[in-house]
């Protein structure tokens, strides 16, 4: 994909996040407002962000921030779909042990840029999952990804592909069946294409409308609404419902004031929320969260909510904005690559 984040042109007057500003960010002279000048009662006003899940995300309120990393993510193991793989079975004569194919699996499942999977038929189960030792299977598949966002299958990388798993293949007694290079780049690029023109990342800033902020005082405030530290510094995240799933919403700032020697002297005047459109489920009401999480935390930091161009956002841009999430919906679903779903995340990561 050439350019995978798409402007947020496409959504009237709200552009894609890009790089923080740095330079124009500075302290008033009574420095940031720090996390202990924060008001202990926010406005009542009905605009917390709406979870399918309200109970979940009240208890990460109450549980006070803590790493997103705090809580040991479930290992999902990707299955292969031919819709976004390029697959390639393998036979055996006789099933084999898991012992054994462990053994011989490559120690890296990349080709270049791009991840690959071997998975094995149980013949116990019947059904295919990564090898594990202790088991038995009768038959093997490896499958490549076909696009991500670092852009299309290519040859070097398909050819690193194949180079590997017939290793593989060769260490397990198995006979492997690659298709044909030039269909599975071309396969690549048409998918590259359909994801580069379906890619996109809603975002908005909110902008100090007179007093600094500390990391601290920005922190305090978002951790009211649920958001908790990510796993780098200056972004804070509001994690989904669902375990495993990537976070709802994200909130950064420059990296650099969380890294300060004294981050309470560090003078924060913007900062970026944001949702990741292809990564996230529409059923959990993303877009509904992003907007009400942006005029909470606008009010409890007297922010202004603005676009990358510094021009205020309105109740009717946000509107808009909805509208057209709601095609770019109709149209990840109708390739089969609906929003959320397994094979989105894989494809527009």
């Amino acid at each position: 994909m050439n350019d995978l984040t798409v402007a947020l042109a496409l959504f009237g007057g709200v552009v894609l996040a890009g790089v923080l500003a740095h330079g124009a960010w500075q302290a008033r002279k009574a420095g940031p407002r720090r996390a202990a000048e924060a008001p202990r009662a926010e406005p009542t006003a009905a605009i917390e962000p709406v979870l399918d899940e309200p109970t979940d995300a009240g208890a990460a309120v109450d549980a006070g921030p803590a790493p997103i990393d705090a809580r040991p993510p479930r290992r999902v193991h990707p299955r292969l779909d031919a819709l976004i793989d390029a697959l390639a079975p393998l036979t055996i004569d006789a099933p084999v042990s898991g012992d054994l194919v462990v053994a011989h699996l490559p120690p890296s499942r990349r080709a270049g840029s791009k991840p690959f999977f071997v998975e094995g038929l149980n013949e116990a189960s019947g059904e295919w999952e990564p090898p594990a030792p202790g088991q038995r299977y009768r038959e093997f598949q490896a499958g490549v990804q076909l696009a991500n966002r670092s852009g299309a299958l290519n040859e070097i990388e398909y050819s690193e592909f194949v180079q590997k798993v017939q290793a593989f293949a060769d260490g397990v007694g198995a006979s492997a069946d690659f298709p044909d290079m030039l269909d599975v780049v071309a396969r690549a690029r048409e998918l590259d294409g359909f994801a580069g023109g379906h890619d996109a990342q809603v975002a908005v800033h909110l902008r100090a409308r007179s007093t600094a902020w500390s990391p601290g005082y920005i922190q305090q405030h978002a951790s009211r609404h649920g958001f908790v530290p990510g796993a780098v510094p200056g972004r804070l995240v509001l994690p989904s419902a669902d375990e495993g799933a990537p976070p709802m919403l994200t909130l950064t700032f420059d990296p650099q004031a969380a890294l300060a020697d004294d981050p309470n002297q560090a003078a924060l005047r913007d900062v970026t929320l944001s949702f990741d459109v292809p990564q996230t489920d529409p059923k959990a009401e993303p877009f509904a969260a992003w907007q009400a999480s942006a005029q909470a935390l606008s009010l409890g930091m007297d922010a202004a909510i603005v676009d990358d161009n510094g021009a205020p956002l309105s109740a009717a841009g946000f509107e808009h904005i909805g509208g057209q999430l709601g095609q770019l919906y109709e149209a990840l679903a109708a390739r089969d690559l609906a929003a959320g779903s397994p094979a989105a995340r894989r494809l527009f990561s």
